[in-house]
């Protein structure tokens, strides 16, 4: 189904990861608080006006941050470019929104910024802020790929796949969208519709009027006879024992590929 939290928002209410028992919330995958391998500082090797940096892969190492303002996310990094739209605190849910970093670059005055992707319609876009703007960068080196054609999700860690399972991926009238995304949020599922975890993505389907804009999730189901197939609105269905698992391997931040 479409809109995840929105829905369980309106079923029963929605228990953030934050907010589940200590028990529980061990139970759940959890970013690196390093800034990567082998390198304490990905600026420091920006050394003058105009130097690029790489910071995330997606494949192997990606990073992601919070934001700390709302400040203006432009088409350039410069002050004076475009404003694309504006950071925000918080994903449709109230959850800490998760800004993906793809690079780093010192612009003319030697200033530092981030080029990020962008939670927002249409899908795909992204743009720069100042360094400062985003919180400390956090580390995940998980990669989820989910192919519409065999319906089959696999997990990979640097490069190894660590879990696989059939999925259910969206009706030819809502399909589930293509393209690159990444995990912004894990709650607790309400044990129905939306199993036992629902992760919340960057996507968004093609049914803007659902409520909270229509976000695409991956989550449980209580019909897993239906999985695999093209049984939802856009969403991505994972029969709960194999959401369980994910929920224990994949943390926030972690890069999502949707091909096929």
């Amino acid at each position: 189904m479409l809109s995840l939290v929105a829905a369980l928002a309106v079923a029963t209410p929605v228990t953030a990861v934050a907010q589940t028992p200590p028990a529980e919330r061990e139970q759940t995958a959890k970013s690196e608080t390093v800034p990567g391998p082998g390198v304490s500082d990905p600026m420091a090797a920006l050394t003058g006006p105009g130097d690029t940096q790489r910071l995330s892969d997606e494949k192997r190492v990606t990073r992601w941050a919070h934001a700390t303002d709302d400040y203006p996310i432009r088409t350039e990094p410069r002050v004076g470019a475009r404003t694309i739209t504006r950071l925000r605190y918080f994903t449709e849910d109230r959850r800490p929104e998760v800004y993906l970093v793809l690079d780093g670059k010192l612009d003319a005055q030697g200033q530092p910024w981030l080029h990020i992707r962008i939670p927002m319609r249409p899908n795909g876009r992204d743009g720069w802020v100042p360094a400062d703007r985003l919180g400390s960068l956090n580390v995940v080196r998980t990669r989820l790929v989910i192919d519409r054609a065999s319906k089959r999700a696999t997990l990979t860690k640097s490069g190894r796949t660590i879990w696989r399972a059939p999925v259910g991926i969206g009706k030819a009238i809502s399909p589930t969208p293509q393209g690159n995304f990444w995990i912004r949020e894990l709650l607790k599922g309400d044990g129905r519709v939306y199993g036992t975890w629902a992760f919340g993505t960057s996507a968004y389907s093609n049914l803007s009027d659902w409520p909270k804009g229509g976000v695409v999730g991956i989550h449980g189901t209580n019909q897993p006879g239906l999985v695999p197939g093209r049984v939802s609105h856009g969403c991505v269905r994972v029969r709960n024992a194999a959401i369980n698992r994910l929920a224990r391997l994949m943390p926030i931040g972690t890069p999502v590929e949707i091909v096929g």
